[in-house]
């Protein structure tokens, strides 16, 4: 049977099937290598627009969005911060009942995963889940792109994070999962990741023939590894806690001395802004193992891709 995401939501990285991610990475392939010409892309949403609804500010998740809906033919429309403010100027079904009869589609960054799901509950339209309090499933396709096209077969790769076990690491910890990857989380003592969704991603290993492990030393993670990942220690809305966090992190730094516990071609990942001296090194960051910025680029592929799909028309 076909693969089709044809007018579904994505909220989650285990909402999708493997065949489902395969699907998308391989239309994302096809575009980017320009197997699909530019005047067939101009066809995929003509006539078509995404409401791409943040809380948050954002540089890669806003770009990919609107780029993607201008190459695909369709149309982007910002809502910013200050337009709406869910649950303080109105609640999320109603904004979710009013953007449903206006747009095709809605990306929406908000920092409740509960409002992202009421969105997709009373819209009546696709929703993407362009990051929340829970996961970040774009970066998560963004990521699995940039692997395969850097270590190929996504089986053998073994795959550490280091740092904290948050958004970003929920939805790579799922992917990895998905297809076998060997996944080493690193994260300070009660910065692990959520317990449901290492339960999920337990379940998802044994299912592909991956391995997922949890614990506090960063330097065994790395260890033999063919990528590091990380994200910052203090995210936005984070402030009031970033002295103990920097303190708590000290030791979780992604610098020189890690990446050489890794294989001599391993990759380092960051979903980016990097903070350069706290998480990562400047040395890290310009030398040759980076890949966070064929990562970034990344992020307009496999948007694009998973727009196409979900407007039903894929190269």
């Amino acid at each position: 049977m076909a693969v089709s995401l044809k007018g579904k939501s994505l909220l989650s990285v285990a909402g999708l099937g493997r065949a489902e991610v395969e699907e998308i990475l391989r239309v994302a392939a096809a575009q980017k290598s320009g197997e699909v010409r530019s005047e067939e892309l101009l066809s995929v949403a003509r006539g078509r627009s995404l409401a791409v609804l943040f809380d948050k500010s954002s540089l890669r998740t806003r770009l990919g969005f609107e780029v993607a809906m201008s190459q695909l033919g369709g149309h982007a429309v910002y809502l910013a911060p200050a337009d709406i403010r869910i649950g303080e100027r109105e609640p999320a079904r109603d904004v979710a009942r009013v953007l449903g009869r206006s747009v095709d589609a809605i990306a929406a960054r908000l920092s409740s995963h509960a409002d992202i799901e009421a969105l997709a509950a009373f819209s009546g339209v696709p929703v993407i889940n362009a990051m929340s309090n829970l996961e970040h499933p774009c970066q998560a396709l963004a990521d699995l792109l940039t692997i395969k096209e850097h270590k190929g077969e996504l089986s053998k790769v073994q795959l550490a994070w280091v740092g904290d076990g948050n958004n970003v690491c929920h939805s790579l910890l799922l992917i990895g999962a998905m297809f076998g990857l060997q996944v080493r989380i690193a994260a300070p003592a009660t910065y692990e990741p959520r317990a449901q969704i290492v339960a999920k991603a337990e379940g998802l290993a044994k299912a592909s023939g991956g391995s997922i492990s949890i614990g506090n030393d960063a330097r065994a993670a790395a260890r033999g590894s063919d990528v590091i990942a990380t994200d910052v220690w203090v995210s936005a809305g984070m402030e009031e806690q970033a002295m103990r966090r920097r303190l708590d992190f000290k030791e979780f730094q992604v610098n020189g001395d890690l990446v050489k516990e890794a294989k001599p071609d391993a990759i380092v990942l960051h979903c980016l802004p990097a903070h350069r001296g706290e998480e990562i090194t400047d040395e890290v960051m310009e030398g040759p193992h980076c890949a966070a910025f064929d990562q970034a680029e990344n992020r307009l592929h496999t948007q694009r891709a998973l727009l196409s799909l979900i407007f039903a028309k894929a190269g």
